[in-house]
């Protein structure tokens, strides 16, 4: 692949940058020639083969208001070799605490501290990052995904209340955003995964699949692609969009 000048190319900032559809977007991404700044609760990886993956990579506990605000600190500093211009978020990052044994934690079992720390990272963050980083989007005329879920809109078997909860309210949010935004030239979309085959999948969801009327699991790249899609000219004039990913499971 040509490398493209750094003040040329486009660039991304992705929470959740380490498994599943975050790793996924990493590669979608920089195989389009972004330069990806990832964000995650872990160090980056001394064996991950990805070659400007710890310079452009952010460790931030997006549970603390007060980390979050750091990390956009280090993000308008690592913006400015570009122009201080950002054309894309994707705020993928998300917790679903679960019982001791992995079973679910509905409305009566979830402590008011989980409650507090899924809403902080699962809602708060998106919208201080987005916020934080509108003169950036603004500058490039950007777009922000946010990934809510299928559980947003229904009981899931599997999601707790409270990640459930703040993955409904993440898409109210989104609606609200692309409104805000809008004038700013920045567009503000969300997907909404089913299914996706990743490490973190719970034990039964195979049982799902027949209810899947693609009779299958999504893959990771299929996620990517689709957020992909949502940053780049494609989309140009769609906003304040839900893009269900999910095989048709919510009809």
């Amino acid at each position: 692949m040509t490398q493209t000048p750094d003040a040329e190319r486009k660039t991304l900032i992705l929470t959740g940058a380490s498994r599943g559809i975050g790793h996924a977007t990493v590669k979608r991404f920089s195989t389009a020639g972004w330069r990806v700044i990832t964000c995650s609760r872990q160090p980056f990886p001394e064996d991950c083969p990805w070659d400007a993956g710890e310079e452009d990579h952010i460790q931030v506990d997006l549970a603390s208001s007060e980390d979050t605000a750091r990390a956009i600190s280090i993000m308008h500093d690592k913006l400015k070799a570009q122009g201080g211009r950002l054309h894309a978020l994707v705020n993928n990052a998300a917790i679903s605490p679960k019982k001791p044994a992995g079973g679910r934690l509905n409305t009566l079992d979830t402590s008011e501290q989980d409650w507090k720390t899924v809403f902080q990272v699962n809602f708060f963050a998106p919208i201080m990052l987005a916020r934080g980083l509108i003169t950036e989007l603004t500058a490039a005329r950007g777009a922000v995904v946010n990934v809510t879920s299928i559980a947003g809109s229904r009981v899931h078997p599997f999601a707790g209340a409270a990640y459930s909860t703040s993955k409904a309210a993440l898409a109210a949010l989104t609606r609200e955003m692309a409104a805000d935004f809008g004038p700013h030239g920045v567009r503000v979309n969300a997907i909404s995964p089913g299914e996706i085959e990743t490490s973190i999948l719970s034990p039964g969801t195979e049982k799902i699949i027949p209810q899947i009327p693609l009779r299958r699991l999504g893959q990771p790249e299929e996620v990517a692609r689709a957020i992909y899609y949502l940053c780049t000219e494609g989309s140009s004039y769609v906003t304040g969009s839900e893009l269900h990913i999910n095989g048709g499971q919510h009809v």
